[in-house]
């Protein structure tokens, strides 16, 4: 079909003049150009109640191709056209049977290909959403008229947004894991710093709060097997050595890797679920999700990885022995050289993939179950229920890892002290202190300090969520952007 015969094609031109109408309703001044101010009232008064402001803000940072701040009626019906189309992909995933709607059956069949579990009262409340005419389905019109304005036409994102929409909240148990979550379209989407803001927030108040925990921790799992102390006589000796405050040690660092970390993690899982994809327009499969998330944490983790160790010295440091961060770099540095700033790495990557996927998947199952087990009551999982899932995954992530975090833990404590401690060579590499363990303290070696380790999970996990809430809440951030 010649582009003189696309003109003239009345399912085109019909199409054009909707979009023509649709800018004309929202230009609201009338001076041929729409900006934020207009969209939002022009929204709002046709009943897009659901589009929340930063949601409109995203939408017209992606179709204002000019950059000028507001949209010509060229960039708004040359954004949409190109956004419906999306959009009519994804409802296609959904129409199984082709016959150009959508029934419940149909969602949870295709839910079900993506690898999420629903069950029939969710699959029918997310159906009644967009259901306007009350035909018990949904056509593409109903669907591409809800969806016209927001901001993506991600398969991922239109899921999460749906089903928070129809009030089953998804979240993340807010601990930190291998794999980030799918948010990283909204983190790069103009209002990523808030994100960040949030979550740094989140983490340095966690951390800070269960410190002496994670002291106490590194403590037995450094000097437990030579000196056999009990946890009590453990924290003891750091009151005793270094008084209240001493409890914080190795705490600055901790908080100060929080952003650069972060920050590294979703990039690199973004830039990596554009490389799976390719130029499909899907959602990822949990082993997809998996890889993502693993080589992103280790991208991070290799990056901020100096920090980590200078972090752990720090921790065991006696008092006087460091007068600050970076006179600890500079004397660890002056006595092995760089090095030294990557000693345990190898264990520390090694350990990513079991703690990320088992992490994962225990969550996802859990997850899946809680929200199908309380859909099928008509009753949305609290989040209380949803944290106690992310708990216990973290938990089981750990569990698994842990003897390498032991062992990548006493590798970073001989940072800077290779001469002083004359350590016998068995005891310098991963794979030699690892058999040392086994073979002086048995399996059980392994998993010194895992107990105030534990008793970090809960609170850290709760403390997180509840000040990213109360931040993001703060900053104007929605969950389901």
């Amino acid at each position: 079909m010649s582009s003189k015969d696309l003109l003239a094609d009345p399912g085109v031109v019909a199409e054009s003049n909707r979009l023509k109408n649709l800018f004309d309703k929202l230009d609201l001044n009338k001076d041929g150009r729409i900006d934020s101010e207009e969209l939002a009232a022009g929204l709002h008064n046709m009943g897009y109640f659901h589009i929340s402001k930063e949601q409109i803000e995203m939408f017209l940072q992606r179709s204002d191709s000019s950059k000028s701040g507001d949209l010509s009626l060229q960039e708004f019906v040359e954004y949409l056209q190109k956004h419906e189309k999306q959009l009519h992909f994804v409802f296609s995933k959904l129409d199984t049977n082709k016959d150009g709607r959508v029934n419940s059956a149909e969602i949870k069949v295709a839910f079900k290909n993506l690898g999420i579990s629903i069950g029939v009262e969710e699959a029918e409340k997310l159906v009644s959403r967009i259901d306007d005419d009350n035909s018990l389905d949904i056509s593409f019109e109903e669907w591409r008229d809800y969806l016209m304005f927001h901001p993506s036409s991600n398969i991922d994102d239109i899921i999460e947004y749906w089903r928070q929409e129809s009030y089953l909240t998804q979240m993340d148990h807010g601990e930190d894991v291998g794999t980030p979550g799918d948010i990283s379209d909204r983190l790069f989407a103009g209002i990523w710093w808030r994100h960040l803001l949030a979550g740094g927030v989140a983490g340095a108040v966690s951390r800070t709060c269960t410190a002496p925990l994670d002291r106490l921790k590194v403590m037995k799992q450094v000097h437990g097997g030579r000196k056999q102390t009990s946890l009590k006589d453990t924290f003891k000796y750091m009151l005793k050595e270094g008084g209240i405050k001493g409890l914080w040690r190795g705490n600055g660092i901790n908080v100060i890797k929080i952003a650069p970390e972060s920050a590294l993690k979703f990039w690199a899982y973004d830039e990596m679920k554009k490389h799976i994809k390719g130029t499909d327009n899907r959602d990822l499969f949990i082993h997809e999700r998996l890889m993502a998330g693993s080589f992103a944490g280790a991208l991070s983790q290799t990056v901020i990885y100096p920090l980590e160790v200078m972090k752990t010295r720090l921790a065991l440091r006696k008092t006087g022995e460091f007068k600050s961060i970076f006179d600890c770099a500079t004397k660890i540095f002056k006595a092995d050289g760089f090095k030294v700033f990557y000693k345990g790495y190898w264990p520390n990557l090694f350990g990513i993939i079991p703690y990320a996927g088992i992490d994962l998947a225990v969550y996802e199952t859990l997850k899946a179950y809680c929200v199908e087990k309380y859909v099928e009551e008509n009753r949305s999982p609290n989040a209380l229920v949803l944290l106690s899932c992310g708990t216990f995954s973290s938990c089981c992530g750990q569990l698994a890892a842990y003897p390498l975090a032991l062992v990548r833990t006493k590798l970073q404590s001989q940072a800077g002290l290779a001469g002083k401690l004359g350590l016998p060579a068995e005891q310098t590499h991963t794979l030699g202190l690892f058999r040392y363990i086994v073979r002086t303290e048995g399996l059980k070696g392994l998993y010194r300090g895992i107990v105030p380790n534990f008793c970090k999970v809960a609170p850290a996990v709760s403390i997180s969520y509840y000040v990213y809430e109360r931040t993001r809440s703060r900053l104007g951030v929605e969950m389901c952007s």
